[in-house]
């Protein structure tokens, strides 16, 4: 049982950490948000004003602004050019509501000016879905037909595209937040003393895409130990 991976054996070490840092980091991004949205931001607009701003002058009038249900569940859809603002973040007037909105509209520039990482990102999505889906599956089957090494192998692969999705995603991430605090330091929507509250809200915010990536590693780590083993 040891040999394949189910019982508690060093390896699954890495599982405990890869948690504990996605705990942390889902916990200081909630943190600092809720921290950050007691700030009335000076110029009193909300986080679908701020968005509606920074788009028109993108020359993005095209995009819809459309109110989603949950707490940081925003995001911009290629697919059909909408921007999606949270119940916490389209009607508040917060500094971080503006900040995630303004975080949003940095993906919808990105798609706008055709940022290589986020093309990269959308072209793997298709290898990505099937990596999820099947990687695990396939691995289980291969240890059940007495570890067969081809099974095993591809679905090591395919979870490794899932791994290389989310580090894909990293600098998308962390360019749409650079090009938002650059709009919201013009002064235009906030003030100088409320730039840096944005700089925390987005920075944490961040971490989580760097969690899940070195979560995600170590999981694939713990599969290559534990059938590399097996195989040797």
């Amino acid at each position: 049982m040891y040999g394949y991976g189910y019982g508690f054996g060093p390896s699954y070490l890495l599982i405990i950490i890869g948690l504990v840092i996605s705990l942390w980091a889902s916990w200081y991004v909630n943190h600092n948000f809720k921290k950050y949205d007691q700030f009335t931001s000076h110029h009193g607009i909300s986080g679908a004003d701020a968005a509606r701003f920074i788009l028109d002058n993108a020359g993005l009038q095209n995009i819809q602004i459309n109110k989603v249900s949950g707490n940081l569940t925003d995001n911009y859809n290629p697919g059909n050019k909408t921007l999606n603002l949270s119940e916490s973040t389209y009607d508040s007037t917060s500094v971080a509501a503006i900040g995630v909105a303004a975080h949003e509209c940095g993906h919808a520039i990105q798609d706008q000016t055709s940022y290589v990482p986020m093309r990269v990102r959308a072209a793997l999505v298709p290898a990505v879905n099937l990596g999820s889906n099947a990687s695990i599956p396939l691995i289980i089957v291969g240890a059940l037909l007495g570890m067969n090494h081809t099974l095993i192998t591809i679905g090591i692969w395919l979870f490794a595209l899932v791994v290389l999705f989310q580090v894909v995603t990293l600098p998308v991430e962390f360019n749409a937040s650079g090009r938002a605090i650059k709009i919201l330091s013009s002064g235009e929507m906030l003030d100088s003393d409320e730039v840096p509250m944005v700089k925390q809200v987005l920075f944490s915010a961040a971490l989580t895409y760097v969690a899940a990536a070195i979560s995600t590693a170590l999981q694939l780590l713990r599969l290559i130990i534990i059938f590399g083993d097996n195989r040797n």
